[in-house]
């Protein structure tokens, strides 16, 4: 089946797209052919050469030259090219719906965008900007990924036999929080969450803080309509699901999106749409991207982080563990004082988890596109890592403007060292770089 039908789940024909004004076909060879009958060598992907493996998202679609469109195709490879436009190395990729502005899929519109996803490994003798075609395939490869049900409330991901993390859609219950207290039930949220080796990273309604859960977003300052919520405890403001958006596995990534809303009694005041990538794990470490987008309802929704502290927002808290194994470095180095209200692009907690007979942890980077970047952040060595959005000034959101917050997880096997990290995050930033370029 043609990746962008098994993508989209509906028929799309076959897609005529524009290339410096004159409509084009991309025919197997990896070359476009215009109405016109002459061919001409479809648009190549350039990705800055690093030192770390480099899990992409990129836009195709309405927003690049050419779509992979051929018929007879089932998957879809990158093969990278020389200086000689020799081919020196095939990769698998993957076809994927793309959210619009509002996080949403355009399921009206036939020719909606996509992206294409791949994981590039690294190369040393690669040039300073390496290049690929994008190839049809004719038979597309097995995905690892399978999604399954983890109970009522809660939707798993597993690659192969090993569990990649569950999503918890509807509300879970903290039997040991007493009944009386808000905190008691929480939903949407990751939780558990794995490193690619199976270690459990993250901890649900701990005793010392029952609102803290896995990988969650939350803020205590919530003001709509003059009145203030507090969304951290969840008392009189709670987020709910209200619809799923996007499910699907393949060779490289699983990807999962959602809709919730934030509601007071029965009011939606704040629209949250998630989108989850899962990609293959490489060598230890698996990318997870997650993208939320918050969208006010009928009236402006202002947001606040704690004072002199900054949380509100991305919030993640890590399972039980070594205290004295534990580690936060942040692009400076180690740190041995939690960091209250600090910028930082990213920031990193490894340590030695319950159960397990070696370190793990997760690094959290900060999209460069996020607003106000970097933003401010609180990290607790008694187990948490908190990204600080708008941060402790407020900042009031107009009913109706999505705003776009994007973040990666690498989870990741063992204790990498600082310089890891550091390349680990310009990897990132390298996906985020990517771009169509001619031949």
């Amino acid at each position: 089946m043609n990746p962008l039908r098994r993508a989209t789940q509906r028929p799309v024909p076959l897609a005529v797209v524009v290339m410096l004004g004159f409509a084009v076909v991309l025919c197997h060879s990896g070359h476009v052919r215009a109405a016109d009958g002459a061919v001409a060598e479809a648009p190549m992907l350039a990705v800055p050469a690093v030192a770390e493996a480099v899990s992409l998202v990129v836009p195709i679609g309405n927003s690049v030259s050419a779509i992979l469109t051929s018929a007879e195709s089932a998957g879809v490879e990158l093969a990278e090219v020389d200086t000689d436009g020799a081919v020196t190395a095939v990769f698998p990729a993957q076809v994927e719906p793309a959210a619009d502005a509002g996080g949403d899929l355009d399921t009206a519109n036939q020719s909606a965008s996509h992206d294409l996803l791949a994981v590039i490994p690294p190369r040393a003798s690669a040039e300073e900007v390496r290049r690929f075609r994008v190839r049809p395939m004719a038979a597309a490869p097995a995905s690892p990924f399978n999604f399954r049900d983890a109970g009522d409330a809660s939707l798993g991901l597993w690659q192969g036999d090993t569990p990649v993390f569950v999503y918890n859609h509807g509300e879970i219950t903290g039997e040991h929080v007493p009944p009386e207290d808000a905190r008691r039930r929480r939903g949407c949220y990751l939780h558990p969450v794995w490193s690619p080796s199976g270690t459990v990273l993250t901890d649900d309604f701990p005793q010392d803080h029952f609102h803290h859960h896995g990988i969650f977003w939350a803020w205590p300052h919530v003001v709509v309509g003059g009145q203030e919520y507090d969304l951290w405890s969840g008392a009189e403001i709670r987020q709910r699901f209200i619809r799923w958006i996007d499910r699907h596995t393949g060779p490289v990534a699983a990807v999962l999106a959602v809709e919730n809303g934030w509601f007071v009694a029965e009011r939606c005041v704040m629209i949250e749409r998630v989108w989850m990538r899962a990609f293959r794990a490489d060598g230890g470490h698996r990318a997870l991207d997650v993208t939320l987008t918050l969208i006010p309802q009928d009236r402006p929704v202002a947001l606040q982080g704690a004072a002199g502290k900054s949380y509100g927002g991305l919030t993640v808290r890590f399972a039980p563990r070594d205290d004295e194994r534990t580690v936060i470095t942040v692009p400076s180095g180690l740190t041995t004082d939690d960091l209250p209200d600090t910028p930082l692009p990213w920031a990193d907690f490894t340590s030695l988890f319950a159960g397990a007979s070696k370190p793990a942890g997760a690094t959290v980077m900060v999209d460069p596109a996020h607003p106000a970047f970097p933003p401010t952040w609180l990290t607790r060595h008694y187990g948490a890592l908190f990204v600080g959005y708008p941060g402790v000034d407020p900042q009031t959101f107009a009913s109706g403007e999505p705003i776009t917050l994007g973040y990666r997880f690498d989870l990741h096997d063992g204790q990498p060292a600082s310089q890891e990290l550091a390349r680990g995050y310009r990897a990132y930033c390298a996906g985020r770089q990517v771009g169509w370029v001619a031949p």
